[in-house]
């Protein structure tokens, strides 16, 4: 599961990315809500956790934004415990939770946890894009019929790239989101994950097109084929 944490105060963005690694969540985490606006709407998480007090754009501008651009990612509000108004606001802007600070991190990742179950049948865990399925829950493959033995880099990163067929992503952005932020960008890292997955795949066969669902776009990155 992949979860964007924008909080400022460093020793609560500190307590929160840990407890979530400890339950296997990939946290993304960044002090700024103009740059958690652009990490969020780049798509690609489970879940967002998001302060309404920030430095540059507020908390509730972001909310209201991913809302008002057809985002359904579920968003749990960190709030000051008395700024009841604020609650109020964000549940109606679409928030899907709140809790109130201070906190325990154990309780937010409860509430998380339950989040989740809750939207679980509303959100599809299977992905299928042509011949392709990805199941979110069990982490398993299956290209064109037959089960394909992929790495969980190399599972995060289709997944990654089948949620939004046709749009292409930078060798950074794919860097970002996958591996996290402690890669030098002009690494071979994802040029060499993604042979490995084509190479997967070849063995078992080719799709009705006869080609890879991952296309390089030279000088880019790379995308998920769109089907007809």
């Amino acid at each position: 599961m992949r979860l964007l944490l924008v909080e400022d105060e460093k020793k609560i963005a500190d307590f929160v990315c840990a407890g979530f690694k400890e339950q296997g969540f990939v946290v993304d985490h960044c002090d700024n809500g103009s740059v958690g606006f652009d990490y969020a709407s780049q798509g690609g998480y489970d879940v967002i956790v998001l302060d309404i007090m920030l430095p540059g754009r507020d908390g509730l501008s972001i909310l209201k934004g991913l809302r008002k651009a057809g985002d359904a990612t579920p968003i749990i509000l960190l709030t000051a415990r008395n700024e009841l108004e604020d609650r109020i606001e964000g549940l109606s802007l679409g928030a899907d939770d709140y809790l109130a600070k201070p906190f325990f991190v154990e309780e937010l990742i409860a509430r998380v946890h339950a989040l989740m179950r809750r939207v679980s049948g509303e959100r599809q865990n299977i992905l299928v894009v042509g011949d392709l399925h990805l199941d979110r829950i069990s982490r398993e493959a299956k290209w064109c019929g037959k089960s394909v033995d992929l790495t969980s880099r190399e599972f995060n990163l289709i997944e990654y790239l089948m949620r939004s067929p046709g749009r292409v992503f930078t060798r950074t952005q794919i860097l970002e989101h996958v591996w996290g932020y402690d890669f030098d960008p002009s690494t071979n890292v994802v040029d060499v994950c993604i042979q490995r997955i084509r190479k997967k795949m070849s063995v078992i066969g080719i799709d009705d097109e006869g080609e890879s669902p991952i296309e390089s776009i030279r000088g880019v990155g790379y995308r998920f084929c769109k089907q007809p």
